[in-house]
């Protein structure tokens, strides 16, 4: 479903969202949009979580579109999809001037 004047489907802000709507989701994203890429090591110690438990998380943010991997040797660098990033920030800036 389209909004009038918005460019993203309101199903996929819904989906966006919902990935979203964890505070560990939410401190994920903080984390890697402040170092710009972060290790999963790394932030195993920042957040004070178990390396699984981030796994899973990372693993519905990533599917969400909300992060991209990559792959250095053992370890796996989490970054912000600018693009996605981009289509939320429309749909919020859509949604105040309605």
């Amino acid at each position: 479903m389209k909004t009038a004047g918005a460019s993203l489907d309101l199903d996929r802000a819904a989906e966006l969202f919902r990935a979203l709507a964890d505070p560990t989701r939410l401190a994920i994203v903080q984390a890697v949009a402040a170092a710009g890429e972060e290790c999963v090591c790394n932030l195993t110690d920042t957040l004070e979580s178990g390396q699984s438990r981030l796994s899973f998380h990372l693993k519905a943010l990533k599917n969400a579109g909300l992060l991209v991997d990559r792959r250095d040797g053992r370890w796996v660098y989490y970054s912000l999809n600018p693009d996605t990033v981009d289509d939320v920030r429309r749909l919020l800036t859509s949604i105040t001037r309605a």
